[in-house]
């Protein structure tokens, strides 16, 4: 078994522990530092092992592959460590029950899915430019998460159903406030990967990078007028909600429009 596949079947089991738990302290509705303690370090073991596993995925002896699967999971070890890292900040365990499924999902699809993306060299500039992106696209993922959670407590909020499923869910406040946080961070990320693309890519005209850099710079604009919205107008809800997952579908068209075109139809 190689190190990619068997990294990866441990980092799958280890989210699973780790969701595990996190269901079993939202369902008693536990605070206990302990039982959030074994949360993030089952967590972060998971995320340890999930990143092994991408990272021989994508470096092999022939160069470096960023096919569909082989970037999606790496995006996905990202997001989860970005998930811990959010949840021993403030207990934002919802977090975990929305992006440890998808991550260990992504990592079976990344084992079992072969991919035909060529290999390509890695000199400094494209690697800061690919870098900066990935951890961009991790942080809005994130994000829109997070607006889907936000969603449905609003849903819930409006159907008085707030008894039985709200009182498990952090505050409305602390919800919005990291949405935003993680918005501003991936947005400062994005223009630097943007801008480090027109300086580093030698070919803009390449097959897919107009079709990338047109999304990419609508998402940027989607984002900006959302957080100058919410510093000058005070945008809340619904319509941070829509705002964010606007900007997030943008973002998907380009990265992953152009790439499935390539990869599995041309």
């Amino acid at each position: 078994m190689s190190i990619t596949t068997l990294s990866g079947l441990v980092a799958v089991a280890l989210y699973l522990v780790s969701l595990t738990l996190q269901g079993q302290a939202i369902k008693a509705r536990s605070a206990r530092t302990s039982t959030q303690t074994r949360v993030l370090l089952t967590g972060l073991a998971a995320a340890v092992a999930h990143s092994v596993s991408a990272w021989t995925l994508i470096a092999r002896a022939d160069g470096y592959h960023f096919g569909i699967m082989e970037i999606s999971t790496l995006i996905f070890a990202v997001i989860a460590l970005f998930t811990i890292a959010s949840s021993a900040r403030r207990p934002l365990g919802n977090l975990i029950v929305g992006v440890f499924p998808l991550a260990a999902l992504v990592i079976m699809l990344s084992l079992l899915i072969d991919s035909n993306y060529p290999a390509q060299p890695l000199t400094a500039g494209i690697a800061s430019h690919i870098l900066l992106s990935i951890v961009a696209y991790s942080l809005f993922t994130l994000a829109a998460v997070q607006a889907a959670f936000l969603a449905f407590q609003n849903y819930q909020l409006r159907h008085k159903h707030a008894a039985s499923v709200i009182r498990r869910f952090p505050p409305l406040q602390d919800m919005e406030r990291l949405l935003f946080e993680l918005i501003w961070l991936a947005q400062v990320l994005l223009s630097l990967g943007i801008i480090a693309g027109f300086l580093f890519v030698d070919d803009l005209g390449a097959q897919g990078l107009p079709h990338k850099m047109f999304f990419s710079v609508l998402a940027w604009i989607v984002f900006a007028v959302l957080l100058w919205g919410r510093h000058q107008l005070g945008w809340r809800g619904t319509t941070a909600i829509r705002g964010t997952l606007a900007g997030f579908i943008c973002l998907l068209l380009g990265f992953y429009g152009s790439k499935f075109v390539l990869e599995f139809i041309l």
